[in-house]
């Protein structure tokens, strides 16, 4: 029996709608263990205490957070942060003055470079803060950035 191409063609069309939902489906599945209490804080401590358990951080000169002094576009902020620790367990991010300050946390492999270059969204004029876990220890970087309204730098 000869295949059709109108066969051949629902074929296609299910098998690519098939690949199509099972890869809007997996992000989905690695997203379900976000941390919903740090999302619903409203302060930069509670952020840090519902991530670690702790507010215990120091100041480091090792953490190094390069962005702009002044962002014309709040929503499309450009960002990198470097770590110099020997291990670095995670990289999270904070925006102080954001109704909702944690931006992202990215976790570390054992071999891996303490290092984020991303793009965030400041809801105003604020303090970035780059909270480093290293070996068990929280360290931490802050960042002033201003952002204008209308890119017109006032």
């Amino acid at each position: 029996m000869a295949l059709s191409r109108r066969t051949a063609l629902k074929g296609i069309l299910a098998t690519s709608g098939a690949i199509a939902l099972g890869t809007t489906v997996l992000p989905t599945a690695v997203m379900a263990d976000w941390p919903q209490q740090a999302f619903a804080a409203k302060t930069v401590d509670d952020a840090i205490k519902a991530l670690f358990e702790s507010q215990d951080v120091e100041e480091s000169q090792k953490i190094t957070i390069d962005a702009p002094k002044i962002a014309e576009n709040g929503a499309v902020v450009p960002i990198e942060i470097k770590a110099d620790f020997s291990k670095v367990d995670s990289i999270t991010i904070i925006g102080d003055k954001n109704p909702v300050p944690l931006i992202g946390k990215f976790n570390f492999f054992d071999n891996a470079e303490g290092y984020v270059k991303t793009r965030i969204k400041l809801g105003g004029t604020s303090n970035v803060i780059a909270v480093v876990k290293s070996e068990g220890k929280l360290y931490v970087a802050r960042r002033a950035i201003k952002v204008t309204l209308g890119g017109c730098g006032g």
